[in-house]
Parts: C-alpha cells; sequence; structure tokens
C-alpha cells in the first residue's frame, strides 16, 4: 500500500510540475498559495492515514519547492541566495523557466527581471543538473517485496507422490 501511494503521488508531482512549466498563466503568486495549500491536504491525509513512512510525501518535494518558488520575493541578490539554497529539488533549468514564465496578476506584483534570472543562473552554474526540463511522470518505482523467511523446515516437507517428483532426492 505505501508503494502504491509512493507512486500515485510521483506521478501527481510529476503531472502538477510539468503543467507549472508548460504553462505562463499558471505560474503567479496565487498559484503557489493554492499549490502550497493542496500539497498541506495531501500531507494531512497521509499523516492521517499513517502513511507518512511511505515516502510519498517526499515525492512531492519539487512541487512543494516550486511553490515556495511562486511565492518568494525575486528581487535582490539575497532573494536569488534564499532561491537558490531552498530550491534543491529543482533543477537549475526548471528555477529558470518558472522565473521566466512568472506572471504577475495584480498590480502589486512586478515581473522576475533579466537581471535576477542571470544572478540565479549565477549562483546555480556549478550544479550539475540533469539537462531535461520536464519529469518524466512515466518513472516507475521499483516494487519491493520483504522477505518472511519460514518456520517450515525443509525436512519437514512431504512430496505427494501425484506430483511425479521421485528424481528430487533430499540432501
Amino acid at each position: 500500500v505505501q508503494q502504491v501511494f509512493k507512486q500515485l503521488f510521483y506521478m501527481i508531482n510529476a503531472v502538477a510540475l510539468n503543467n507549472l512549466l508548460l504553462r505562463k498563466d499558471v505560474c503567479s503568486w496565487s498559484t503557489g498559495m493554492q499549490l502550497r495549500f493542496n500539497i498541506s491536504q495531501l500531507e494531512e491525509w497521509l499523516r492521517g492515514k499513517n502513511l507518512q513512512q511511505s515516502g510519498a510525501a517526499q515525492t512531492l518535494e519539487p512541487l512543494i519547492q516550486a511553490a515556495q518558488l511562486l511565492q518568494l520575493k525575486k528581487k535582490t541578490s539575497e532573494d536569488a541566495e534564499a532561491i537558490c539554497s531552498l530550491c534543491t529539488s529543482l533543477t537549475t533549468q526548471q528555477i529558470v523557466k518558472i522565473l521566466n514564465l512568472y506572471t504577475p496578476v495584480n498590480e502589486f506584483e512586478e515581473r522576475v527581471t533579466v537581471a535576477f534570472i542571470r544572478d540565479i543562473q549565477t549562483h546555480l552554474q556549478e550544479r550539475n543538473d540533469p539537462p531535461q526540463l520536464l519529469l518524466d511522470f512515466k518513472h516507475v518505482f521499483p516494487v519491493l517485496f520483504p522477505f518472511n523467511p519460514s518456520s517450515i523446515t525443509m525436512d519437514s516437507i512431504h512430496l505427494p507422490a501425484s506430483l511425479n517428483l521421485e528424481f528430487l532426492n533430499k540432501v
């Protein structure tokens, strides 16, 4: 059950983050607020179902950081440093794309300046990020089956003659 929810939450993360990276109309402060609220509801649900050890919440980390990125101030060099230290699960390319797509929804917000984006790129140039922008939403985590040894010893097993396994010898 835990592995199923980890996979499901990864898919939610990948589809939502990919939509955020491809749609300019959703890259805004208010979308960041909505995302953060919805993610907190999912995390609360996991806690309520006692699934916090499943790793499902950790798969949402890139989406959480993208939501926080949308909400942070984006003006000064200190803001750039804060973004770089906060967004460790996002690649440089994803951070820059979100900042380029950021669209103010009211007169109190401002567009992200090119100088600020260059500042971010300078801070993150030493990262060795994968070159892909979008997450692979078809990624499948390996299924792990726990090993539970049997208390039955092999010499106590009786093989019925109807199985025609006479060629097997007990050692």
